[in-house]
């Protein structure tokens, strides 16, 4: 059995960082890389427990699985990571789907570190945290690019309406 590098996708600029390194990690360890979206209905938990015949979970896993195709051109391109990849998107939390997407202690669990204030900390918990928790193998948390900041810094200075840069 062959040892996986699995890294969790978002689309994010942190999580196209953490893929960028989770690629890197796969060849230097001869590995393969497992890109993982996860996803959920709309509402949550409680909207996907519905069994209506007009449920969005069709839809919903096509919008995922095109997310995560786009997050990996965005990441590598036409040319790909250099390594044997495998994406997958899993309806869940995040955190969980991870933990489940690995095997066991043989392979590495890579995940963005992003940086979240007091309020949003206590809105959306910390799939990094949860990983480091739960994972039956070791977790690398890549920190947000030095660039991200300064784009999110430039974006709170400057306030971009799109009415103003039509002619």
């Amino acid at each position: 059995m062959r040892r996986r590098v699995v890294a969790g996708v978002s689309g994010s600029p942190g999580s196209l960082t953490a893929l960028h390194r989770a690629a890197a990690e796969a060849r230097s360890r001869g590995a393969e890389l497992w890109a993982v979206l996860a996803w959920q209905a709309p509402g949550g938990g409680l909207a996907g427990r519905t069994s209506c015949v007009c449920s969005p979970y069709p839809e919903c896993r096509a919008a995922a699985v095109e997310r995560l195709r786009e997050a990996l051109d965005a990441a590598f391109g036409p040319g790909g990571p250099g390594v044997t990849l495998a994406g997958q998107a899993v309806r869940g939390l995040p955190g969980a789907a991870l933990v489940d997407a690995v095997r066991g202690d043989e392979d590495l669990l890579v995940v963005g570190a992003g940086r979240h204030g007091r309020l949003l900390g206590a809105l959306r918990p910390s799939v990094a945290r949860y990983c480091v928790a739960h994972a039956p193998c070791p977790v690398l948390t890549v920190p947000p690019s030095p660039l991200e900041a300064e784009l999110r810094a430039a974006r709170r200075r400057v306030p971009l309406d799109a009415r103003e840069l039509a002619p």
